[in-house]
């Protein structure tokens, strides 16, 4: 494995408080120092990153890589193909694939076929329930023992408060969390968008902000009572930004993240190339834009300021890129058929950058968003560029334009609300255990 030295970038390290010009040499695949002009071994590869930032590598902890079972919309060597051109270097997987990640032999082949590709390391979660079915508790202990990094249903909420209970008290004994997918389903009901008067003027059933408050608030309750540690998946109300905001008042062990599509769009997107239409005005032929359906869904534009709020303050612990990619026939139907879910990981950093140049968020914040806090919610020696630890970089080009053109993307996903739309913010380079898996060296 040949030297690298990255040379004169912005290094940004939130875990070690530092924003300078500096070097960087891996080593080994261990980062070795990190300092100003630094001395170049012999036979290094030498990366130019004046006027670049360099941050340590992203970390994505809630994204679906389809396999096994759906390996026609994704599989892991595309999904972390894809993952290494948006800048992410660890991957945590969702279990709701087929069959589904409840059993060792699936974790088995989940942490096989990420070493296989070697372009991202993948964490695989498994399930809280056998078969995600949310009857009966999976055999937790022994999804541990087999490298599981937290337990989810996720596409499922976990209904049923007696098993959310036993799953939080296995949870703590085996030290993981237990990652939620806050949807009273009842409230949801049949529901396929954000409730408001968009839903009401294309004649789609709403989803009211209360189908996930109301869970949020029980599951809350359900971690103070058994000392688990409960994390809300893919937050998106104002509500439960106030809610986890109280709990982590109270000594609560909750933590959540947003998606960068929660926090750069509202439900006016399913409108498509017309978003400013009127409550009473004529629709354009893209209105029902599938493109935009996610659960939950794309809310209100009162909801996406508060999550960047609860980023800013910290009541939001990280960002997740939740994504889902989906095959063509998947979004080419009725808006209330489609399937639900975009395809992030290639356009998450492009679309952050959108709030860093608006001031809504900084530069170190978002970058501490997506990597030194998921590091420290995984536990592992990952997120920050210290020596010794592993040589997982990102570099960036903060001011970069781009157009997102879905057909060049490395996902098989193409589903995206940000096709033809520009972007300003692009990965230049990522490296992974001290190799260059995407972009080149100079």
């Amino acid at each position: 494995m040949k030297p690298i030295l990255i040379k004169q970038g912005r290094l940004i390290d939130p875990e070690q408080g530092r924003d300078e010009i500096s070097d960087v040499l891996l080593m080994n695949g261990l980062v070795e120092a990190v300092g100003a002009n630094l001395t170049e071994p012999d036979g290094a590869t030498i990366v130019d990153a004046q006027d670049l930032v360099v941050s340590p590598g992203f970390i994505d902890l809630h994204c679906h890589l389809r396999d096994p079972g759906h390996r026609g919309k994704e599989t892991i060597a595309t999904g972390t193909a894809a993952a290494a051109r948006g800048g992410f270097t660890t991957l945590c997987a969702m279990p709701n694939t087929d069959p589904p990640s409840d059993n060792r032999p699936v974790i088995e082949y989940v942490l096989a076929a990420a070493r296989e590709s070697g372009l991202a390391r993948v964490l695989p979660i498994g399930c809280v329930t056998k078969g995600s079915e949310g009857l009966e508790l999976a055999e937790m202990g022994n999804l541990a023992e087999a490298g599981v990094v937290a337990f989810s249903d996720d596409g499922s909420p976990v209904s049923s408060p007696h098993i959310m209970q036993q799953a939080l008290l296995y949870g703590s004994q085996l030290g993981l969390p237990i990652i939620n997918h806050c949807e009273d389903t009842s409230l949801s009901a049949n529901g396929s968008m954000n409730a408001g008067w968009i839903a009401t003027r294309l004649g789609l059933n709403g989803i009211p902000n209360s189908a996930e408050e109301v869970m949020v608030t029980r599951d809350i309750h359900l971690a103070e009572l058994t000392g688990g540690h409960v994390h809300i998946a893919h937050a998106s109300t104002a509500g439960t930004t106030e809610l986890v905001r109280k709990a982590k008042a109270k000594g609560v062990h909750v933590t959540c993240e947003v998606t960068p599509h929660h926090l750069t769009l509202t439900d006016k997107a399913v409108l498509g190339t017309d978003p400013d239409v009127s409550a009473f005005g004529p629709l354009s032929s893209g209105a029902y834009d599938t493109l935009a359906k996610v659960s939950p869904p794309l809310r209100s534009n009162t909801d996406r300021m508060s999550m960047i709020a609860a980023l800013n303050d910290g009541t939001v612990d990280f960002v997740s890129t939740d994504h889902a990619p989906h095959g063509i026939t998947d979004k080419m139907c009725s808006f209330g058929d489609a399937a639900n879910g975009i395809s992030v990981l290639e356009t998450a950093l492009g679309s952050l950058m959108s709030l860093v140049h608006t001031k809504a968020l900084s530069l170190p914040v978002m970058i501490e968003k997506l990597t030194a806090s998921p590091a420290k919610f995984l536990g592992l020696n990952i997120g920050t560029l210290k020596p010794g630890f592993s040589a997982d970089i990102t570099i960036i080009d903060p001011d970069l334009d781009w157009v997102v053109d879905p057909s060049k993307f490395t996902s098989k996903g193409k589903n995206t609300p940000f096709s033809g739309k520009s972007l300003k913010g692009s990965v230049i380079t990522t490296i992974y255990q001290g190799e260059i898996v995407y972009g080149a060296s100079t």
